[in-house]
């Protein structure tokens, strides 16, 4: 067994001997008063925390926008600009601003009269798209000898950054790192920047790049073909059924000028948050936000999507045929993140899926050795509307899907049926605020809570809210909920099913 696996199983023991408990002690409000928000005359929304224990900032950035919001036509674009946001600014990544901007502009016109005569279909003229796929080729080589790559994150990492990363999801885009904490103002003015005058540079280039990544995590992937074809009939309305990476056709169309049109939509100051936690004095944070995050003008946030998802009719199935091993996955619809009702259903999945001790792992691995892995999960794809609860399982060595289904369903029954008993309601409740709490033990985490809750809820305050909901739920919540949502006609059912090899 190798050390860094011993290590693991010391913490997970660690974890439930000093974490759980204190989960029923932590002094939530002493960290609740600790929080400033402050809110710029544009918008935006800035959390403070001051922790001293060391002379490190952990900064979020939180965008009110995932793939969600793609527009029809163009999906992918969230996700696009989650890398295009690393790219640099007007003043940060270019050997020769202006006579960049002027060669990006050739690029533009270039590839908009090739995407023209390209969406000429079987009228198109070949000899023509040649001529002027050359052309666009020419341009944007030009245009990329005045970049210095990576020019953003080799200053991050240079001033001794930690940790830059993204994320693009179903609802949100993410930006985060840590700095030293006297490093406050330089991330104040690179990261407002980014939000202020960003340059789409590299970005047909980049598109390229997300075009594999969607071939490697999509089209060569059973798991994600099973993904995308199951929220796909699972929404036929909601853009929750829409790829969270795009359409290949898509991403292969988009240009710089849809590009922007996205980032002018949903990249205003009311649409983002701020989470600055760690070594820093709340005064002096609040000054530099308004000095440089003030820059930029007030728009309105973007308006919530109107589309609401019809009640499904009837059980619904999809199977992706592949010459993998068969996979199985189950969801029923059940309400967003903000509902009354999510914390019992989490609980649900806690006990029915979640560990080694719920309710699917004793039975499909531990006693009929009939799954190798398997797993109950709420919020997919997201938790800003109405979403799914699901189970995803594979089958072991000569057992079918068909097993995995029976077995399922034999024990959301038994949710459905049988009250948990008292002892495993405490336990559910342990292993949820322990998670909670695990979840804010460092600054960046910290950090990410109060933006998520910030954004989802409209108040970073009911993060703080979060146990008491937890430990309200009850034996008869969890089972008015199986009843309520876990149900033949609000399921939806995917399969890969092996071809020969």
């Amino acid at each position: 067994m190798s050390f860094k696996k011993v290590q693991l199983i010391l913490l997970s023991v660690l974890l439930v001997i000093f974490v759980v408990p204190s989960a029923f002690s932590f002094d939530f409000s002493k960290l609740e008063n600790a929080v400033t928000e402050h809110q710029l005359e544009n918008g935006l929304t800035v959390l403070i925390l001051e922790r001293h224990d060391a002379p490190v900032v952990s900064f979020v950035t939180w965008a009110n926008v995932g793939s969600v919001d793609d527009p029809k036509g163009y999906t992918g674009l969230a996700h696009m600009f989650e890398h295009m946001a690393f790219k640099g600014t007007t003043t940060l990544g270019s050997k020769d601003i202006d006579k960049e901007l002027e060669l990006i502009a050739v690029e533009d016109s270039a590839f908009m009269k090739l995407r023209a005569e390209r969406n000429r279909g079987r009228f198109a003229d070949t000899s023509k798209i040649e001529l002027l796929n050359k052309a666009y080729e020419e341009a944007r080589e030009a245009s990329y000898q005045l970049v210095e790559p990576n020019k953003f994150g080799n200053v991050i990492e240079r001033e001794g950054g930690v940790g830059l990363n993204a994320f693009t999801a179903a609802d949100q885009t993410v930006f985060f790192f840590s700095l030293p904490s006297n490093k406050v103002e330089l991330w104040m003015a690179l990261e407002s920047e980014r939000f202020l005058h960003p340059v789409l540079r590299e970005m047909y280039k980049e598109r390229d790049v997300v075009a594999e990544e969607r071939r490697m995590r999509s089209e060569s992937s059973p798991v994600g073909k099973l993904v995308e074809e199951f929220l796909a009939i699972a929404y036929k309305a909601h853009p929750y059924g829409i790829p969270g990476i795009g359409h290949m056709s898509d991403i292969q169309y988009y240009s710089r000028k849809e590009a922007k049109a996205f980032f002018k939509k949903y990249y205003s100051p009311s649409n983002l948050t701020i989470a600055i936690v760690g070594d820093v004095k709340t005064k002096d944070v609040i000054k530099l936000a308004e000095k440089y995050w003030g820059r930029i003008p007030y728009r309105p946030a973007p308006e919530r999507i109107a589309t609401i998802e019809p009640e499904q009719l009837g059980e619904k199935r999809v199977e992706v045929e592949s010459k993998s091993q068969p996979i199985y996955l189950v969801g029923w619809h059940i309400p967003e993140g903000t509902n009354p009702d999510r914390p019992a259903l989490d609980a649900l999945c806690d006990y029915l899926g979640q560990g080694r001790t719920s309710l699917l792992y004793k039975n499909l691995i531990k006693e009929k050795k009939t799954a190798m892995n398997v797993e109950a999960f709420a919020g997919f794809p997201g938790n800003k509307y109405p979403t799914m609860m699901a189970v995803f399982a594979m089958p072991s060595a000569g057992h079918t899907n068909a097993e995995l289904e029976k077995e399922i369903f034999n024990d959301v029954d038994k949710m459905r049926n049988e009250l948990i008993p008292a002892a495993e309601m405490d336990k559910i409740k342990a292993r949820a605020k322990a998670a909670f709490i695990n979840g804010i033990s460092s600054n960046n985490g910290l950090g990410m809570q109060l933006a998520s809750y910030q954004t989802l809820w409209g108040d970073w305050r009911e993060m703080f809210r979060e146990t008491d909901r937890i430990n309200a739920v009850t034996p008869e919540d969890i089972q008015r909920v199986a009843k309520k949502y876990l149900t033949k006609k609000n399921r939806v059912i995917g399969m890969v099913v092996t071809t020969e090899k």
